[in-house]
């Protein structure tokens, strides 16, 4: 007879609703679980039983931050859990940002256990693992086999009391919390034999891991802006009226080519921004105050830059993935230096 009560949070997609086009699905509580939690309460074993499962819209949470976060907190406080678990959201960037978002609203509120799990590279990884145990998942849903009963694990040792250990032993991601405790060898002796096995090239592991941080090279100037060919790319969000690719407000998974030659001015009519995260007023007002479309123009006829070039390059930075955006800084680039682009005016909102 289980004793312990869970609850669920997932998005459209593993509740089996649909993909992108159920994204704007309203919070809702499931009236059977789906396989994805019946799984999970398989590996979380006799003593817990996953009382619900709660689902919504990844574009819906991201989009209604605060109403969604409150109307989700609600249903799962009508349960009065035990244990909270949200995903595995995997590399799905939103869905990283909804699992942690109310996770941790949970943790707070509630003040139970909660997990969750995500790819290393989710932004939501990044905003919530100082707040929360956050599995280490594959980047995609192929992983789930091997997230599941890791989550199941160490939502077991949380709503037992038990003593949590690292994050290589929990499979969690590391919190850059630090945590005293006796060694056998003293420090100086720790540090020798590091040394000596670094000397000799073997393996050796650190006791503090630092931060690896991406470094770009600055590129050379250009002699002479009046030849050259000038691009725009931008992590704005502006896209032509009524966003024809569906570029995501948030945890953008694409981006946009977009034509203006022979455009001098983005107008209200014609131009807006897909970005989230922000007030987009002026940005829908006056789409050049975020690509200076009309400012190059000046410039273009006055003979201080070459030309403008005749497309610019759209997608959304609010929450987006790293690795996402290194694949679309890799597509995009090989596609200005194929047409001869000199240089690239890179904005953000």
């Amino acid at each position: 007879m289980a004793n312990k009560k869970v609850v669920h949070y997932i998005n459209q997609f593993f509740a089996g609703i649909g993909g992108e086009e159920k994204a704007d699905t309203k919070p809702f509580i499931a009236e059977e679980l789906p396989p994805i939690s019946k799984q999970l309460e398989a590996k979380l074993g006799e003593d817990f039983e996953v009382v619900a499962t709660i689902v919504c819209g990844d574009s819906y949470f991201n989009e209604n931050l605060d109403s969604a976060s409150k109307e989700v907190l609600e249903m799962i406080k009508g349960f009065n859990p035990d244990l909270f678990i949200s995903g595995p959201a995997f590399n799905a960037g939103r869905y990283g940002v909804a699992a942690g978002t109310i996770a941790k609203l949970v943790q707070e509120e509630l003040n139970i256990p909660v997990v969750t799990g995500m790819y290393t590279e989710n932004p939501g990884a990044d905003m919530f693992k100082k707040d929360l145990y956050i599995i280490e998942t594959a980047n995609s849903a192929a992983g789930m086999r091997k997230a599941l009963p890791k989550m199941a694990s160490l939502g077991i040792k949380l709503a037992n009391g038990e003593e949590i250990l690292g994050p290589k032993e929990e499979n969690y991601i590391q919190r850059g919390i630090r945590v005293n405790y006796f060694n056998e060898k003293r420090g100086s002796e720790r540090a020798v034999d590091m040394l000596v096995k670094k000397i000799k090239g073997e393996d050796f592991e650190t006791e503090y891991p630092m931060p690896t941080f991406d470094r770009v090279p600055p590129a050379f100037a250009i002699d002479d802006l009046s030849t050259a060919t000038i691009a725009i790319v931008t992590s704005g969000g502006i896209v032509p009226k009524v966003n024809p690719d569906r570029i995501e407000s948030s945890s953008a998974s694409k981006y946009g080519e977009y034509s203006i030659a022979g455009i001098d001015d983005l107008t209200e009519e014609t131009f807006e921004t897909a970005h989230g995260g922000h007030d987009p007023v002026y940005a829908n007002e006056d789409a050049d105050r975020v690509i200076p479309v009309d400012v190059l123009r000046d410039l273009e006829k006055e003979g201080k830059i070459g030309k403008l070039y005749d497309y610019f390059y759209s997608t959304v930075g609010n929450g987006t993935a790293v690795a996402s955006a290194k694949k679309f800084a890799h597509e995009i680039g090989e596609k200005l230096v194929a047409a001869g682009v000199d240089a690239v005016i890179l904005t953000s909102t």
